[in-house]
Order: structure tokens, then sequence, then C-alpha cells
């Protein structure tokens, strides 16, 4: 598998796995949109378009699967080019996300080829939505499995030293139930400037327009918090938005701050 010019080494990327064609708008789209108006490379990963689960309105109005999952395909898109980011499929089908060892090989693939230095994901527990926790465990795994020169691509061929990943950073965006998920953020992310991005890409998702409102406001909940635990000398404006993650891995530094 070649890694493409645009993962070159020191190149920053952030990996966005996601277990259906809205999740990663709603979690994550701020800290996406904050990367790509970096400069940075954001790269999504729609392991389903949860085409069975999280498009009620579609089959209410008739359509089939093929059509919702068309419909969803092209939602997610265009959400994704308002953030300023890539989009790819596994299509490996909702309720239920069935984790497989080709699944994880697909995702060690994409690893390697994107090279991450940042990976986000859903957290460990979701009572709520079983998907979320599968497709956390299948990111975890291929990023375990993507370092190993031993471990053979999906087509069976062997990596090059150059293919073998770092050890990227992982942190769980903020699930829809926090409490009832484990979820005890400790990153606040302020995502102020990228803001109008991720409320464009929300908008390119009217199946679930019911979340509109919802995200808007937890945004604003999140940006309090940031102000609150930033200090008063670093001047945010009243209006700052915001974004909770909880950081999976130790940070490794050389500085506390």
């Amino acid at each position: 598998m070649a890694q493409t010019p645009d993962s070159a080494p020191g190149t920053d990327a952030l990996l966005v796995v996601s277990a259906h064609a809205g999740d990663f708008v709603w979690r994550a789209g701020g800290a996406i949109a904050a990367a790509t108006m970096r400069g940075e490379r954001a790269v999504v990963v729609c392991l389903s378009y949860g085409e069975r689960g999280e498009s009620a309105s579609q089959w209410l109005q008739g359509k089939g699967l093929d059509e919702i999952k068309a419909i969803r395909r092209g939602e997610a898109e265009a959400a994704a080019s308002a953030l300023g980011a890539e989009i790819e499929f596994l299509d490996l089908g909702d309720y239920p996300l069935v984790e497989s060892r080709e699944a994880v090989a697909r995702l060690v693939d994409v690893y390697r080829r994107v090279q991450p230095t940042v990976v986000l994901t859903h957290t460990l527990r979701d009572p709520y939505n079983g998907d979320h926790p599968a497709a956390a465990r299948m990111a975890l795994e291929a990023r375990i499995l993507a370092q190993a020169i031993g471990v053979a691509n999906s087509d069976g061929t062997f990596p090059t030293a150059d293919e073998i990943i770092g050890a990227p950073p992982v942190f769980f965006f903020e699930p829809h139930q926090p409490e009832q998920c484990d979820f005890t953020p400790n990153v606040l992310l302020d995502i102020t400037d990228a803001f109008p991005r991720k409320r464009a890409a929300m908008e390119c998702l009217p199946a679930q327009k019911h979340m509109w409102s919802y995200y808007t406001d937890l945004a604003v909940r999140r940006g309090v918090q940031v102000k609150r635990n930033a200090g008063p000398n670093l001047g945010l404006a009243h209006e700052t938005m915001g974004e909770a993650y909880m950081r999976h891995l130790p940070q490794v530094t050389d500085v506390l701050a």
C-alpha cells in the first residue's frame, strides 16, 4: 500500500473514526474544522452510513435501503466538505455494527495510509448505542496493529518501514448522554473560530435536524467551561464555543502546562 504524498512524514493529520455518517459532525466537527483551518489534513472514516438505526425519517417516507445509504453518503460528503475534510466509507452496516478481523484490517490500512498524528473516536461505553463502542474498540485495535511491521496489510503484503505508524494520541469525543457513558472530559477545545464551519456541516444533515440546536447549545456550554478553566489572562471572547474530549492514553511531555 503506497503512502500518499499528502501524508508524508512531518505532515500533521487528524484521523476520525466514526461509527455512522453523522457522528463526526455532531461530536468532532469543531476539531476537524480547526485542524483544516490550520492547514492540516483531516480524514474521516465512516464505518457505516447509519442507514438502519439513524435514518428513521427516510424509512418513514418509504425509501429503500440502497436509496437511504446513498442519501446518507451524500449528506456526509457535503458535511465533510464544509469542514475541509476528506471522507471515506467502509460500509460495514449498522444496528449492529459488527466487529470483525476483516474490518480491523481495513482500518489498519487507513492508519498506515494516513499516518495520523491525532485520532478521534467514540467512547468505549455507550449503553444507548452499541455501534459506538464497537467503533472505538476497532479503532484502538487497528491503531496497535498498524504499529507492527509483522502485521500484514489487508491485501496480504507486509508493510514497509515507512508505512508503520507511531503512537498517535487518542481522544474520545463527547457522546450524546455523557453521564451514562463514563465520559469525564479532561480536554476542552476552543472551537470559536471553527464553529461556523461546524454549523454549516450540521446543516448538511437535514434527516437529523433536531440535533442542530442540541449541539449548538452544547458548544455554548462547553465554551463557558473553556473560559472558566483557561484563566482570565487569555482574553477569550464572551461567545467562546467549545468541544469536550477525554484523552485515552497518557500525555508525553517535558513541560507541565
